[in-house]
This record gives C-alpha cells, structure tokens and sequence, in this order.
C-alpha cells in the first residue's frame, strides 16, 4: 500500500515539471534594449545589447529604405555585414527561444564609415611611386601613408583631397607598403587599403663585355642592382637585336655575327617595371672568314694566295700545309701573300682575319695540287727493231703517266700508271722524240718534262731480185730504204753459210757451192741497231758435174759410160759427138750406155746434170776416141804339121793386132809386128776345135774383148795349109 503511493506521488511530480516546461518555452523572451551601434567598417555596423534572460539569439536588422539585411547572432556584440559604404541604416534587435521572437527594440541609427579607395599603384622611376584611385563617396579628403616594408626609415604620410599622389626620393629596387583611406566631412576615417609595392630597379653598374671569339657569343656581366629580379641584355647591331634574359649578374649573348660591332646594354626588371638601360658598351666581334680565295701559280714554283678584305679585319694570316705535313704561314695586312710551292704536292690553305677580339671562324679550307713532278732516271732502250721499252723512276704526285713518242709521220701514245712502258710498232728507221709525261686525276698533265731521242732500227730490206753471174756467182738486189745503213745478205742452207755486206741495194755471194740449196736473206743495220731480216727467197745453186766420168767400149758399137753422182743432179743427159755422128742418154742413174758408136773415131765428150727444178750444168770432158775397128776376113792357114797362120784383113795399117787361139788342148796368142795383117803359131796341136779372136791392141796394150770369135778345127790328117774344116758365129752373132 505504502509502495503503491510513493510510486504516484513520483508521477505526479514529473508530470508537474512537464507542465513548467511547456508553458515557459511556449513564450517569447523579452526585446532587448541597443546600447550602442557604430560602424567600423563600410560593410558592416557593429550593435552592442545587454543579454535578454530566457534568449537563445538574436536577430540583427539594418534597414535602409525599403531594403533590409538580417543576422541572427548568439550574443553581444553582433555584427550587421553586407551593408554598403557612408550609408545610414536604422538597427533593430529581437531576442529568439523556442517560444518565438521578442517584438523588435526601439532602433538606433547608425551610418556606415567611407569605403577604402582602390588604390593603382606603379613605380614610374627607380625612386618613385605613383598612387592614385577613383573618388570615393562621401570622402571630404584621403590620407595617404609610405613606408618600407623591412621598417627602415621614416613613414611619409601625405592628405590630399585629389585622387592620386606620387612619393619621391624613394629608394630604387625597395619594397614600400602604402596605406589610404577616406575620411568624410566629420573627419570620421573610413576603411583603409594597403598596398606593397617595391620600386622599379636601378640601372646594373659596371657593365663588363668578355667576347668569345671561337663560340661567337658574348659574356655580360655586372654588379646587381638593388630589388631587380631579373635582367635583360640587348646586343644591337642595325636592325638586328639579340637578346639575353637572366636572374643572375651576368649572361651570354650567342649566335653574334662576324664582323660586325654591337652595342650592349643592360636593364633590370622587377614587379614594379624595369630600369633605364645601360649605358651602350661597344663590340666589335672578330672578323668575318675571307672570301673570294683564289689559288694561282704565278710562276713555276711560286703560289699566289688572294682573297678579298672583311670588316674589321686588322690583318690576315695564310696558312699553308703541305701534304707532307709541312707548314708555312704568311702575316699580312695586304690581301694576297706569296709561297714557294714543289711539284706533286697538295697544299692545304686557309686564311684567317684577326683583329682585337680574335681570330676569324676557320673558313674554307682550299687544296691546291701542284703539277706531277717529271718522272726521274728516265731511260728508253731498243728492244727490238721496231719496240722501245721505256723505264722511269716514280714521279711525287703522278698518278698515270703518258709515254709519247713523236716522229716525223706517226705519234705513239702509251698510259699507264705503272714506271715503265713499251712502245711497240714504231716506224722503222725513224728518229723518235720520246717523252714521259706525268698526270694526276687533280692537277692533269705536265707537259714540261724534257724528252729523249731515240731512233729505231732500220727497216727490212726488201729483196726484189737474185740473179746469177756465174755458176758460184750469185748477185741479190734489194729495196733501200734506210739512210746510213749497211746491209748484210745472208745466204743458209746445208752447205753453210754465205755472206756478202754493201752500203748500196745490191752484193754479190761468191763461191756458193754446186748443187746447194740456200735461203736468202738480208737485214739492214745502223748505230740505231738492227732491222728484222727481210723475207727469205729460195736460191738454188746448178747441179755439180760429176767428177769421174769412165768410158768403157762394151761392144764395137756400144760404150759404157758411168760417173760419180752430181751434188744436186737428179738427172744426167750424156752425149758423143763426132763428125760421123751423135750419141745421147738421159737417164736418173749414173751410168749410161751408147750404141751407134763408129769404131776408131775420136769423140767429144758432154754431160748435162739436171736438177729437180730444171737447173742445169754443162760438163765437159776430155775427148774420147772409139776402139780400133776389129779385123775382118779372118782365116787360118796349116803351116807345116805343127803350124798355123792366122790372117786378117787390117781396118787400119797403123793398129797392132792381137790374136788367141783357145782350145782344150791349150791356149796360144801370138803378136805381129806393127803393119802386119798375119800372124804365125808354132807348135800347135792338131787335133782339137780352136777359138780364134783377132783383136786391135789399144795404146796401152789393151786388148779389145769385144772382137768377134773364129771357131776352127785343127786335124792331124796332114790336109794342107789352109784347109778349113769348120766356121762358128762370132760372139757377136751370138750376142745378137
């Protein structure tokens, strides 16, 4: 029971504050009372109040006319924004809690101070600077303070009822925070503006031009100015300007001209603007390459350099380099130097201009080759008669050279770039100028290079006839063609060889043997040397005559003859001739017989030798007499009965006979006296067939052969003298 009533009475109380609560924040709190209002600043107005019990904020109010602007602050003071500059608003304040918004308070009025003028600030020189802003409403006048940032010197403070000022005697390059505000007719300030602005840089001093004559640019440098961030040099020269921009003291200027003069100067800039240039530092740059080089060898051995003058060019300097790597230069303030040169060499030149700044840029640089030097030890020997081999020593520059040999009628050329050559073909027995020139592919030919004289050999004869004096004579005619020249025939074959030389077109060869063949030549010689032999012409010598030549009667009618062989005879054509008549053979061998002989007749003796090609020689010999005529009428006679006589009928009384019996029994011959026709044999047997011949005994008591033979039979029935008792045929019949 006791539990139950402790638990209403906590109801009840709770409910009770509940109730407290809903009815005070169901109402308004109570409206505050203004203190004060003022403005500090254009846009806004600042209230003062005394706190309302019961607030949770308050609602600012600035009307102005129709217009209004509210804000809701926590508490005092509070502050109107938004508001526009030396205007009077009426400010009101209400309190605000849940239970709503107090009635408004009564209003103050309050007026916004001046707006702060806009200030345009610049530095129009290195110790000034110059304010100035537009009007401001309601300002009676502005106060203007300078002073400088790092808050060294003195603050300058100026009021002024215009709208701009200028502040002098500044310091260049230095930083000045700048102050103005407005003030209306009660003196009352309004807003102010601040402002840093640094003045415009003092120009660079000891301004210092360092040239760079190889880079062709230029160094500036300086000493800093006071507050200049950064520079800028301008390098003019006429229309043309170069530039260079840096933070530092100090700056290059590339991409300068040769042979041309600026003038440098130096500005400093900073935010405020930029300084007076420098005073103009005058450059010369170095001078230009020269052009217009020409190369010329005004004399042998001697080249001349020109070339024309370039601005600013104090004095030049040629140098030249050989290929060799020797070098020589020349100094001169004219425009042209002179330098020894050598044959075969290349020269490299350059020239360059100087003056104070320097030397020129290298310009082009010229080669120059001098003509190949003439080839040394230059030798030129006949080789043959119509061949010159031509040889020299290597000539410094000669790239090819050209062998030229001139004559009176033809020009023989030879290039090559080997040291030698052979000039072959040349015109025989001709007197030739022969020169070796040298040639580069740069420089061409040098053509003064001295020649020698050389003369071939003589030409060829030209044999035109062979003729034959006697049978070892034989004259040769030939072509001249040559001047001064002697001439050797040479004539070869198996015999040998034979010569004979003259100074004329024809000589003469002696003692050629029989029965050769030769070949037939002749050359030409001369100090120059020897001609080629002239084509060969067969010659052919007459058959030789046999040396032995032998007669032998085979027959009274018929006579051998034989010989030994004729060098060169292929044939043989024999004759006998007497006034009784004639006897010929022609025959290949070396033995002939004649018939029709006339028994004793005395002879001449021929023989003919013929060779192959119809040559001919007549031999003759000595005489030649035909054998005795053999005896006719032969007979035999018995002289007692152991006898017998022979008997013949003599052809001639002079003739000595001789006379054989041959028989089985045994043989006898028996010899007359001269001038007898018979002749006696003794002793004889009967009995027996004899042979008888009866036969002319020559002058060297030779008996003839050739005689016919008797056949007899000698009985022993004591028949007379005389009695034949049997006749053979002669050998001859029998023959026949």
């Amino acid at each position: 029971m006791c539990g139950a009533k402790s638990k209403s009475l906590v109801f009840i109380g709770l409910l009770f504050n509940c109730l407290e609560m809903i009815f005070s924040a169901n109402t308004a709190p109570d409206i505050p009372v203004i203190d004060q209002a003022y403005s500090k600043l254009s846009n806004s107005i600042t209230v003062e109040w005394r706190a309302v019990p019961g607030a949770t904020s308050y609602l600012l109010t600035a009307q102005d006319g129709d217009s209004f602007i509210e804000t809701i602050v926590a508490n005092s003071p509070g502050t109107v924004t938004g508001l526009k500059p030396a205007t009077l608003y009426r400010i009101t304040i209400r309190s605000i809690n849940s239970g709503g918004k107090s009635q408004p308070s009564p209003f103050r009025k309050a007026k916004t101070v001046l707006a702060a003028p806009i200030l345009s600030v610049s530095s129009p020189s290195c110790d000034s600077i110059a304010v100035s802003w537009k009007a401001v409403y309601m300002a009676a006048g502005f106060s203007v303070s300078l002073m400088r940032s790092d808050g060294l010197g003195r603050m300058v403070k100026e009021n002024t009822t215009d709208t701009s000022l200028i502040f002098t005697s500044l310091d260049p390059g230095t930083l000045y925070t700048i102050k103005a505000y407005a003030w209306n007719v009660n003196g009352i300030p309004g807003d102010d503006f601040t402002y840093n602005q640094r003045t415009s840089p003092n120009a660079p001093a000891d301004v210092q031009v360092t040239f760079n004559s190889g880079a062709l640019r230029a160094v500036v440098s300086w000493m800093p100015a006071e507050g200049a961030l950064t520079y800028s040099v301008t390098a003019s020269s006429g229309l043309l300007k170069l530039k260079c921009n840096t933070s530092s003291a100090s700056c290059a200027v590339p991409s300068l001209q040769c042979g041309s003069e600026y003038y440098v100067s130096v500005t400093a800039y900073n935010d405020a603007g930029s300084s007076k240039p420098t005073d103009a530092v005058s450059l010369k740059t170095i001078p230009c390459a020269p052009v217009n080089i020409s190369i010329e060898e005004d004399e042998s051995g001697h080249l001349l350099v020109s070339w024309s003058s370039v601005n600013f060019g104090h004095y030049y300097v040629v140098f030249v380099k050989s290929d060799d790597g020797f070098e020589v230069h020349c100094n001169t303030s004219h425009t042209q130097c002179h330098f020894q040169s050598d044959c075969g060499f290349t020269y490299f030149i350059s020239v360059f201009a100087y003056n104070k700044a320097g030397q020129s840029p290298l310009g082009d640089v010229f080669n120059y080759t001098t003509a190949p030097c003439c080839p040394g030890d230059f030798q030129a020997v006949l080789v043959s008669s119509d061949t010159v081999h031509v040889s020299w020593a290597p000539a410094r520059g000669a790239e090819v050279y050209e062998t030229r040999a001139v004559g009176w009628r033809s020009t023989v050329l030879c290039n090559d770039s080997a040291t030698a050559c052979t000039l072959s073909a040349l015109q025989c027995s001709t007197r030739y100028s022969i020169a070796v020139y040298s040639f580069s592919e740069a420089r061409g030919s040098n053509m003064s290079c001295a020649s020698k004289y050389v003369a071939t050999a003589p030409c060829s004869p030209e044999i035109k006839n062979i003729s034959k004096e006697a049978p070892s004579v034989i004259s040769v005619h030939w072509q001249s063609n040559n001047e001064e020249a002697t001439y050797i025939v040479t004539a070869r074959g198996e015999a040998g060889f034979w010569h004979c030389t003259s100074s004329g077109n024809s000589c003469t060869l002696i003692s050629l043997p029989c029965g050769s063949a030769f070949s037939v030549s002749a050359i030409a010689r001369s100090p120059a040397g020897q001609s080629l032999p002239s084509y060969s012409v067969p010659l052919e010598t007459a058959p030789c005559c046999p040396n032995d030549l032998i007669l032998t009667q085979v027959t009274q009618s018929v006579t051998n003859i034989s010989w030994s062989v004729g060098m060169g005879a292929q044939t043989y054509l024999t004759t006998l001739e007497s006034p009784k008549g004639q006897a010929k053979c022609h025959t290949l061998q070396n033995y002939c017989l004649l018939g029709c002989i006339t028994c004793s007749t005395n002879y001449t003796v021929s023989l003919k030798a013929i060779s192959e090609t119809g040559l001919t020689s007549s031999c003759t010999y000595q005489g030649y007499s035909s054998s005795a005529c053999c005896p006719s009428g032969v007979k035999l006679y018995r002289l007692g009965s152991n006898g017998i006589r022979v008997y013949w009928r003599a052809s001639d009384e002079m003739i000595n006979y001789n006379t054989d019996l041959h028989g089985s029994k045994g043989n006898f011959t028996c010899t007359p006296s001269s001038g007898l026709s018979h002749c006696d044999i003794t002793e004889i047997p009967c009995g027996d067939v004899y042979t008888v011949v009866v036969s002319p005994v020559t002058d060297k008591g030779l008996k003839l052969t050739f005689c016919p033979r008797k056949i007899y039979s000698v009985t022993c029935s004591g028949s007379s003298v005389g009695m034949v008792i049997y006749r053979g045929k002669s050998n001859a019949d029998q023959h026949i």
